[in-house]
């Protein structure tokens, strides 16, 4: 005697609940980029051993290896370097300038930077990473 289904077993998978997971992690990751560092310079920049935060929005000056220099993420030569800061720094009191050099700079490379604050009455800080 023989007993079998009439119908048989077909696998299905309900797909309503990939939706949401999938709304959720778009979520997850646009508020997680959202959060990461904005500046895209790649630096590397010396070591401390302490540090201080800044309380204001100050003007970022990176310097790359290659002596590229950018104000808040826009290139700028060398020779316009001091316009261009005394246009970004115009109107703001007491304005600081947070310097990210590479660690692989010379020391005259930095004092030539910072010659530049100093002629425009500027607040210099050196921007470093905790070891």
């Amino acid at each position: 005697m023989s007993i079998r289904r009439k119908s048989r077993f077909h696998a299905e998978m309900r797909a309503e609940s990939m939706n949401d997971i999938m709304f959720f992690l778009m979520l997850f990751f646009l508020i997680i980029s959202t959060v990461v560092n904005p500046s895209v310079i790649k630096l590397m920049l010396p070591k401390a051993s302490t540090s201080q935060a800044l309380n204001k929005q100050p003007l970022t000056l990176s310097i790359t290896k290659e002596r590229k220099y950018f104000i808040n993420n826009t290139e700028v030569s060398l020779e316009s370097l001091e316009t261009k800061l005394k246009q970004e720094l115009n109107g703001i009191p007491d304005p600081t300038i947070v310097l990210r050099a590479d660690n692989s700079l010379s020391i005259q490379d930095l004092v030539n930077v910072l010659e530049l604050g100093v002629k425009l009455k500027a607040k210099m800080v050196l921007s470093t990473d905790k070891k």
